[in-house]
């Protein structure tokens, strides 16, 4: 019901700054969040990011005070702005819209962070 594209990925150095997107359609009956999540290399997949339908936004650990997540609901976008990346932030960064009737993901966009 829920298609997601992500954008905005790439290389970038280490204390570099880069902005996610998140584009989404399709029909759409009951938002209730769209989370950022990230899986690196022989990880599991994790939030890293979350901003709700009531627009209160939450942060892992491993990003907080480092990332902002925001949206523009006009345009139906959710953008990950992410700053002091480091080599950890390497990852696929999916947004994942969390609908009352189950999740949907987007296929990813590389993040890779490197010198």
């Amino acid at each position: 019901q829920v298609q997601l594209v992500e954008s905005g990925g790439g290389l970038v150095q280490p204390g570099g700054s880069l902005r996610l997107s998140c584009a989404y359609s399709g029909r759409i009956f009951s938002m209730n969040a769209i989370d950022w999540h990230r899986q690196a290399p022989g990880k599991q997949r994790e939030m890293v990011a979350t901003i709700t339908s009531g627009g209160t936004t939450r942060y892992s650990n491993s990003v907080k005070g480092r990332s902002t997540i925001s949206r523009d609901n006009a345009k139906n976008m959710v953008y990950l702005q992410m700053n002091s990346l480091k080599p950890e932030d390497t990852a696929v960064y999916y947004c994942n819209f969390r609908a009352v009737e189950g999740d949907y993901w987007g296929q990813g966009t590389q993040v890779t962070v490197s010198s």
